[in-house]
């Protein structure tokens, strides 16, 4: 991996990739971290907001502002609506995802890889559960992962450690330093550090001083082909 794209989580360069440990477990966010779905969440953001009275979000808004799940998030923007709001964005989201589900490069490779080295994989996404289960059976990788937890499948939703304490259940692992939480956003290296796991930030871009102040990751990469290459 070029060094310029490894980051630690004091902001500095990390160490050389064959001084990874090789975790015992990943546990993946969904959408943007495996799959590319801005433009489906972005046309059923949009169709609800017209909907509900509001301007829509252009992408780079709804890019920049997305991260709760529409339990937590959905209050805050529609008020005493907001179920209104929830009902009219899921029956828009479920409409056409899965004739547009398209998984990133090299992800389905990536979890091949995992497999061979009898990791353990998860899936911890605040897309509904339901939906998250759909897309994955759709894609036919339900064989890679021994949970598939989204919005509503706990009490709370990401960025609370009870999803992680799910996305393990069944495995006798602990969430610690040996399981990676691998996301795209602030909300998936929240997560990692509340349920104590190694947050692994994967996007094209890398971090920038002073954007996850009480987040870091502890790793950056950027692409699931670049995780690939520096753990072989």
């Amino acid at each position: 991996m070029p060094e310029e794209h490894r980051y630690s989580i004091f902001g500095m360069k990390s160490v050389h990739p064959m001084s990874l440990s090789f975790p015992k477990a990943i546990i993946f966010d969904w959408d943007n971290t495996l799959i590319d779905s801005w433009i489906t969440i972005h046309h059923a953001l949009s169709v609800t907001f017209k909907e509900m009275g509001k301007t829509p979000w252009t992408l780079e808004e709804a890019k920049d502002r997305v991260r709760a799940s529409a339990r937590d998030s959905f209050p805050a923007i529609f008020g005493s609506e907001s179920e209104i709001a929830t009902k009219i964005f899921y029956d828009t989201y479920e409409a056409n995802h899965l004739e547009v589900l398209t998984p990133l490069p090299y992800a389905k490779e990536l979890l091949e890889y995992f497999k061979s080295k009898d990791a353990y994989l998860a899936i911890v996404s605040n897309k509904q559960g339901g939906l998250l289960r759909k897309e994955v059976k759709r894609l036919g990788w339900e064989s890679y992962f021994s949970q598939q937890i989204g919005a509503n499948d706990a009490a709370q939703d990401k960025p609370d450690p009870m999803v992680v304490d799910l996305a393990l259940e069944g495995s006798n692992l602990r969430s610690d330093q040996d399981v990676w939480f691998v996301g795209d956003t602030d909300i998936d290296l929240q997560c990692a550090h509340n349920a104590n796991c190694y947050p692994v930030l994967i996007r094209s871009t890398p971090p920038v001083d002073g954007e996850f102040k009480s987040c870091k990751p502890a790793q950056y990469f950027s692409s699931c082909k670049d995780i690939m290459n520096s753990l072989s």
